[in-house]
């Protein structure tokens, strides 16, 4: 779980640091920079659950990196050079995020129920106690 945890946080790292890079200096939208790097935010909310271990955040970081995913494609398919290569990057840091994310929730899952656990540590459960 230790590595799938290191990817998570390092893929959502690179993504952050892509999406300011790519719209403030190496292929901004205008010269000179554009407002896309706003994108970068988003990604930065997440960032504390990660490194606090909350298997809430991987869930649904799971499902956000999709947005960017498509982001990715798009301009992969439709910008000019070099914001193309930097699209295809985007790609494969959303990929790996959201393969980390999913592998990092099934083994937490499975390590509870080969524990006995009904809910991964930190974890609420829905159960009321009798």
């Amino acid at each position: 779980m230790r590595h799938t945890r290191a990817l998570a946080v390092l893929s959502l790292l690179g993504l952050v640091v892509l999406s300011l890079l790519w719209e403030l200096w190496l292929a901004p939208l205008r010269p000179g920079g554009s407002w896309l790097a706003v994108k970068a935010l988003p990604l930065c909310i997440p960032l504390a659950g990660l490194l606090k271990n909350r298997m809430y955040t991987y869930r649904w970081v799971s499902l956000l990196v999709w947005l960017y995913f498509t982001e990715g494609v798009v301009r992969g398919w439709s910008d000019p050079m070099p914001a193309q290569a930097l699209a295809w990057i985007e790609i494969g840091l959303c990929l790996s995020l959201f393969l980390a994310c999913a592998l990092h929730v099934r083994l937490r899952l499975r390590h509870a129920r080969a524990n006995g656990l009904t809910a991964p540590a930190n974890e609420p459960t829905t159960e009321t106690q009798p």
